[in-house]
C-alpha cells in the first residue's frame, strides 16, 4: 500500500500522482445506464460480476440500479462484499478445502450465498459444512459449455449432480452456471454468435435432463460483456453475469461489433507520466508491468494514435514515437489497459474524475482477495 494517496477530491487531474488508476465517472455512469436499458423489458436479470472492479461502492451502485446481486470469483472476495452490505452473492467457482469451507458457512448467515459444483465430492463437502453450521447454501451446477475448464458434461452428468444436491436438506439446488469465457473475445460477431448458440444448446440439454427427474431448474446464469445480448435473447438464460462493461478495456475494444451491439465506453485508465526522454524514437513512462496487466496484450495510449506502447518492464513502459516534439518530460497520458480485471487488482483505490477534477477516491477493498 502506498504511504500517500495519489490525489484528493477537488484536485485538478494534472495534480494526480502517477501511475494511478483513474475512473471517468461520466463514461462509467453511461455504461451503467446502457446495461439497464439493454435488459429492460426482458425477463433476464443482471448479477454483475464484481471480479472486474473489486469495489463495494461500485457493487452497491449496480444493485441500486436493479442488479439482483453480484458474482465473485473467490471466497475471500465475497467476504469483503458481504462486510460492505451486499446481500446476494454467487461465487462463480468451486470451493474446495477445509479452510475455505470453514469460512464459507458463516457468510451464509449474513447473506444469500451461492457456490458452484462439478463433482459429487464437492456436494458432500458443502452439505456437511452447511449442516454443521445450520445454514443453507445455494448450489449451482457448472456445465462445461465450451471453455473446457471446469464443469460437467451437458445432460445426464448434470442431472446426476442435481439429484444429489436435491437430496441434501442443507443445500438448495439453484440452477445452472453456463458461462462461456472463451466466447467473450472472439473477434468476429458471427463467431461469438455461433459459440453462444452452442452454449445455449448445452444449457437446454442439461435443463431437460434435470427436469426429466422432476427437479425444477430455476436459474440458468452466465454470459459476459462480449456475448450477453445473445444470452439475453436466447429464451434459455434468465440471468447474466457481465462485469467488464462498466470499464471496458483494450481487448474488448478489439472485438468487431455486430449491428445492434452496445457500444460501451472506455471508462478505466492508467494515468502515467513521461519520466525519461533521451531518444527521438521513444519515450519512457512510469507505468510498466506493475501498473497495467499485459496478459491480453499491451495497453493503448488514449486519444494518441501517434504513440504505441511497445514494451513493459516492472516499473517502466516504453512508448514509440516518430516525432521528436510529440512528448516532453513530465507530460501526462492516459492508458487504456489491455485487461481491466487484473489491472484493477494492482491498485488500492480508484481515482474518480468528472471532467477535469477529482470527485472521489473509491477503495478497491477486495484487491488481493485470492483465497
Amino acid at each position: 500500500m502506498s504511504p500517500w494517496q495519489a490525489a484528493q477530491p477537488g484536485d485538478h487531474i494534472s495534480l494526480i500522482d502517477t501511475p494511478s488508476l483513474v475512473l471517468d465517472l461520466d463514461a462509467f455512469e453511461r455504461n451503467l445506464a446502457r446495461m439497464v436499458t439493454a435488459l429492460q423489458g426482458s425477463k433476464v436479470r443482471l448479477r454483475a460480476h464484481a471480479k472486474s472492479h473489486k469495489c463495494p461502492k461500485i457493487a452497491l451502485r449496480q444493485i441500486a440500479l436493479g442488479a439482483v446481486g453480484i458474482c465473485c470469483q473467490k471466497l475471500s472476495e465475497a467476504a469483503v462484499f458481504v462486510q460492505a452490505g451486499v446481500q446476494d452473492i454467487l461465487i462463480t467457482n468451486e470451493v474446495m478445502g477445509d479452510a475455505k469451507l470453514r469460512h464459507l458457512a458463516p457468510l451464509a448467515r449474513c447473506a444469500r450465498i451461492g457456490v458452484l459444483v462439478d463433482h459429487p465430492q464437492q456436494v458432500q463437502a458443502l452439505s456437511a459444512i452447511a449442516k454443521s453450521h445450520a445454514v443453507s447454501l445455494d448450489v449451482y451446477i457448472e456445465v462445461n459449455v465450451g471453455s473446457d475448464r471446469c464443469g460437467v458434461a451437458p445432460g445426464e452428468a448434470a442431472a446426476l449432480l442435481a439429484r444429489q444436491i436435491a437430496a441434501n436438506p442443507s443445500l438448495r439446488f439453484a440452477g445452472l452456471q453456463c458461462y462461456h469465457g472463451g466466447a467473450q473475445h472472439l473477434r468476429l460477431p458471427q463467431d461469438r454468435a455461433a459459440a453462444i448458440a452452442s452454449t445455449v444448446e448445452a444449457a437446454s440439454i442439461s435443463r431437460q435432463a434435470i427436469e426429466a427427474c422432476g427437479i425444477t431448474v430455476e436459474r440458468i446464469t452466465g454470459a459476459g460483456t462480449g456475448s450477453f445480448l445473445h444470452e439475453r435473447d436466447s429464451g434459455v438464460f434468465n440471468e447474466i453475469q457481465a462485469g467488464s462493461y462498466i470499464f471496458m478495456d483494450r481487448d474488448y475494444s478489439d472485438n468487431q461489433r455486430a449491428a445492434g451491439d452496445i457500444a460501451f465506453e472506455h471508462a478505466l485508465f492508467v494515468r502515467t507520466t513521461v519520466m525519461s526522454r533521451n531518444a527521438t524514437a521513444y519515450a519512457v513512462i512510469d507505468a510498466g508491468l506493475k501498473a497495467s496487466s499485459v496478459d491480453s496484450g499491451m495497453p493503448t495510449v488514449w486519444q494518441r494514435p501517434d504513440l504505441g506502447y511497445i514494451k513493459a518492464a516492472d516499473e517502466h513502459g516504453l512508448l514509440s514515437t516518430s516525432d521528436a516534439a510529440a512528448l516532453s518530460l513530465g507530460d501526462q497520458l492516459m492508458l487504456v489497459p489491455g485487461h481491466c480485471d487484473p489491472t484493477v487488482n494492482l491498485y488500492d483505490e480508484l481515482v474518480c474524475i468528472r471532467g477535469d477534477r477529482v470527485e472521489a477516491l473509491w477503495p478497491i477493498a477486495a484487491r488481493g482477495a485470492l483465497l
